[in-house]
């Protein structure tokens, strides 16, 4: 989840991976041999998410926001700050240009 700030750039990244991996590894220690392969794949996804970086995670949420908008790498800058502010219309103009260059490499 992300928070939105008009003043400036002001994200929050919101992370709850790690009190899933500790609920999934609670219960692997009492885990059956027919429950065990299921929670140490969920343990590992779970993991895989915990790695990423905010930055990684702003990008998800920038390109998830845009889906279907028709924004892509090739767009223009204006164009994708454009439609990530009609998408999100709480978000400030210099956190978009920020999210914007994040998630397609249009940054100045």
């Amino acid at each position: 989840m992300l928070g939105f700030d008009n003043q400036g750039l002001n994200v929050l990244v919101l992370r709850d991976a790690e009190e899933l991996a500790l609920a999934f590894r609670q219960a692997l220690a009492t885990a059956d041999d027919a429950e065990r392969p299921g929670l140490e794949r969920a343990v590992a996804l779970v993991d895989e998410q915990i790695a990423l970086s905010d930055a990684d995670l702003r990008v998800r949420w920038t390109r998830r926001a845009l889906a279907g908008s028709g924004v892509d790498e090739s767009t223009d800058r204006i164009s994708v700050i454009r439609a990530l502010r009609k998408a999100e219309p709480d978000l400030g103009l210099a956190t978009a240009v920020r999210l914007a260059g994040e998630a397609y490499g249009t940054a100045d």
